[in-house]
């Protein structure tokens, strides 16, 4: 065995920190005899179970600075041997091994969660202060009762009793005499001695002066400024540059880009700027065989139709729209059923249609959603906000990516410390090892067929095994797709199809899907993608999620990869995983250490759900009674296998 990196295991070697781990893998469990007659190697006689001591020295180290790129024991010992993980192009590997973008590298935010990326860097960005271990906040977290540096720099004694939290842009030596909150994104604006508001540069300025709207918001078919300005003129912002979006048939163009209610046209009173709403032919009497209404015009009568139909080539004839398939804004969060001039929406078994008539809400219990944050699970109630401590692991370890079996009630995790799957209990508390000598960036449950499945950027890999094995010194899963894959990332299952999804990060980045023995695999999307790297699944909608690290952006697509809808969003940064409910989507940001949500369907209505001492990562909402009905062939008896079961159809 390698000198120092391994420990004999029977015929085999084993790594060292395999050793005293709770897990035995070599014959007659040797590797787990840690007391005071155990073999030297095996033994933890100085530093405990938790810990490794550092050859020819007193000097301990937890398990996870092993090759983590920083020479934690004196002679590097510790950075022996160890295998080559690269990142991403493009990205920069941290201490803790955890992949942040090249760019975000002395940026003044600690992306990596250990401060690795921020360690010897320049000062701080202007607006910016540095806490005492190293990293940069924002001087709007200066004491705002809460410690962001985690070490109380930001929350000195000099703060007093009457600070305000703020959460983003606060322009700094600035006067300040008042202030605004924009309640849908939670960002504060300050007002200076003028009565009108300083945006920041993400955002615009009303035309009345009272409010400020994200670039997102403007032109979006809904009126956030109160004077209705951001949606001034975007007749002008049309696909087809010089061709503005006409205007529709109880519309009258009124000068580029306007459009006026035919209501107002031949009325006396000139409402356009040019006054061409008015003379001409207004007097002309309405003769045309209009299917529904006719109105005069400067130009002469015209047809119109009523909401829920539009105006025909021939320019009297009115066809229906079809609401359910243009998707229009505050269409149906499930199902659609377009009628002769409007259209209904339906909800599925287990959820309820809002008064509204468009939102569907679910019934019965709480819906919950499943947060890892460092080194524990929370659960967290989204209708009441009440947190609970589900699943406490080590403190030195972090839960990196994990999924929930609802049918056992237990959760899966990736520990990137020792490279395996671990499991626990909810209800009896007890612990195991699944698989070791992994390292996966998304895990995935399929509690259908009792199986779990995870990707393997590195290795270009899908790999799978039974939720039921144990771990014995050798390891059991099949490999379910390679070949031409370049770098899997994210990974979601619709279980009751027997499909999976998965999202590519690599030169070619692309959605697809394939059943879950890896037949029948297509492409989804492979255009207008940047580094999807949070996939998440609404089933009841039929659609898939992805949020885009590179191009900061929001997407969705139906499951037969139609219907695609992309959104650009400043404050996605850095996702990591995604879900969602209802009519939510749900998302951790690593950049900003928080769980974020947003409207599924416009982007809109940001808010700070969660923001913890520690880096949020994997994310769940352990819903299955309210999912379409359906099975696949390993759902019963293993599909008669003796072993793995993967359905194919």
């Amino acid at each position: 065995c390698a000198e120092r990196r391994q420990a004999a295991c029977g015929a085999r070697c084993v790594p060292v920190p395999w050793l005293c781990d709770g897990a035995p893998q070599c014959p007659g469990g040797a590797d787990e005899r840690c007391g005071p007659r155990a073999s030297p190697r095996a033994s933890r006689p100085v530093c405990g179970a938790k810990k490794v001591q550092c050859p020819g020295t007193h000097h301990c180290i937890p398990r996870w600075e092993l090759c983590d790129r920083h020479r934690d024991c004196e002679d590097g010992w510790d950075e022996e041997g160890c295998p080559l993980q690269p990142c991403l192009p493009g990205q920069w590997q941290c201490r803790n091994r955890l992949c942040v973008m090249r760019r975000w590298k002395c940026d003044g935010v600690d992306h990596c969660g250990d401060s690795s990326d921020e360690d010897v860097c320049a000062p701080c960005p202007p607006g910016m202060v540095r806490c005492d271990e190293g990293k940069c906040i924002l001087e709007a977290l200066m004491c705002d009762g809460e410690d962001d540096c985690l070490d109380g720099t930001d929350e000195p004694s000099t703060c007093g009793g009457g600070a305000v939290a703020v959460a983003a842009h606060v322009p700094a030596a600035r006067s300040v005499c008042s202030a605004r909150v924009d309640t849908r994104s939670g960002d504060l604006y300050w007002l200076a001695a003028a009565p009108r508001l300083s945006c920041p540069r993400t955002h615009v300025l009303c035309r009345d002066g009272t409010e400020c709207v994200a670039h997102e918001y403007v032109c979006d078919g809904e009126k956030d400024c109160a004077d209705g300005s951001d949606e001034d003129g975007c007749a002008q912002l049309c696909d087809i540059p010089g061709q503005p979006a006409p205007c529709q048939s109880h519309e009258y163009p009124c000068g580029p880009g306007t459009c006026l209610n035919s209501s107002l046209l031949c009325n006396g009173h000139r409402d356009c700027a040019d006054g061409s709403d008015e003379g001409g032919n207004c007097s002309v009497p309405c003769r045309l065989p209009c299917s529904h209404l006719c109105y005069p015009s400067p130009q002469g009568p015209r047809c119109q139709c009523t909401p829920g139909y539009r105006l025909a080539e021939d320019g009297v004839s009115c066809v229906d729209v079809d609401e359910c398939k243009e998707q229009r804004q505050g269409g149906c969060s499930q199902t659609c059923l377009n009628a002769p001039g409007s259209y209904s929406c339906g909800c599925l078994p287990g959820y309820l249609l809002e008064p509204d008539g468009h939102v569907c809400k679910l019934t019965g219990p709480e819906p919950t959603l499943l947060v890892a944050v460092q080194s524990e699970v929370l659960s967290y109630g989204l209708r009441s906000g009440h947190e609970e401590v589900l699943l406490a692991a080590d403190k030195e370890r972090v839960i990196f990516s994990f999924d929930y079996d609802p049918v056992e009630r237990k959760i899966f995790w990736m520990d990137l410390g020792t490279e395996s799957i671990r499991w626990q209990g909810l209800d009896s508390g007890k612990k195991g090892t699944l698989v070791k000598g992994v390292r996966s960036d998304c895990i995935a449950v399929d509690w259908v067929g009792r199986n779990l499945y995870w990707t393997d950027g590195a290795a270009g890999r899908v790999l799978a095994t039974r939720l039921g094995a144990a771990w014995r010194g050798v390891p059991e899963y099949t490999v379910v797709l390679d070949g031409d894959l370049d770098r899997p990332h994210s990974l979601v299952l619709q279980p009751l199809a027997g499909l999976l999804y998965w999202s590519e990060v690599g030169s070619h980045p692309r959605l697809m899907e394939a059943t879950m023995d890896g037949s029948r695999r297509r492409t989804l999307l492979q255009r207008g993608l940047g580094w999807p790297t949070a996939l998440a699944l609404d089933l009841p909608a039929w659609r898939i999620f992805w949020l885009d690290e590179k191009l900061g952006s929001l997407g969705s697509a139906r499951l037969d990869g139609t219907g695609v809808k992309v959104l650009r969003l400043g404050w996605v940064r850095s996702p990591f995983a995604a879900a969602v409910c209802e009519g939510q989507l749900y998302w951790s940001e690593r950049s900003t250490w928080a769980l974020q949500r947003v409207d599924k369907a416009t982007g809109k209505n940001r808010t700070v759900v969660l923001k913890r001492r520690g880096q949020p990562h994997g994310l769940q909402t352990p819903q299955t009674r309210a999912v379409p009905a359906g099975t696949h062939g390993c759902a019963e008896s293993n599909g008669g296998c003796a072993q793995l079961c993967l359905p194919n159809a």
